[in-house]
């Protein structure tokens, strides 16, 4: 099954480390995990604090112990498919974050969820729309549903590009119908 998952993060620096993570499942289900730093965590941006609103204190309070996260995810996501809009750094998170629960760190591998629209979109448009047609689509989708205002919360984010996966699969069933309309 497919999933789409996001982290926050204390910072975009070398030492940064995963603060919240998120999944949803093709399916819909989901879960979000406020992520308790550990004591070696130490990096802290305020400018991330302040684009996401989750501040170290709220971390401490509220947040799950690490190996707790780490565990949930590798129980709940390991033999599925896990994209995620920004890869190499949700990548890295998830890295730090199965490292530092005991885990093997590639013990999960990210997807780019781009690359999952547009495999989707050629599964559904090919033999009616060329390869740069199918591109093209599926770029302007992802435009058309950027938010004016990005929530820069990993649930929120996650399930944005759920709903990006599933409007571009309904659109490219659309353009198929009509093209077929059009051509018969």
């Amino acid at each position: 099954m497919l999933v789409f998952l996001d982290f926050e993060a204390s910072s975009l620096g070398k030492k940064s480390y995963p603060v919240e993570v998120a999944w949803v499942f093709e399916d819909g289900t989901s879960r979000a995990h406020l992520i308790r730093p550990t004591p070696d965590w130490t990096d802290w941006s305020m400018k991330s604090e302040r684009i996401h609103g989750l501040s170290r204190r709220r971390l401490h309070l509220e947040g799950t112990p690490v190996a707790d996260v780490a565990r949930d995810m590798l129980e709940t996501l390991e033999g599925h498919a896990l994209y995620a809009s920004a890869p190499s750094w949700d990548g890295k998170w998830l890295s730090v974050l199965l490292r530092t629960g005991g885990l093997p760190r590639h013990a999960l591998r990210l997807g780019k969820s781009d690359d999952v629209f547009l495999e989707h979109a050629r599964t559904i448009m090919d033999g009616m729309f060329t390869r740069r047609e199918i591109a093209d689509f599926v770029k302007g989708m992802i435009e058309r549903t950027e938010p004016a205002q990005p929530a820069h919360r990993a649930l929120a984010d996650a399930t944005l590009e759920h709903t990006r996966w599933l409007a571009i699969r309904k659109a490219a069933t659309q353009a198929v119908a009509e093209r077929g309309e059009v051509s018969g």
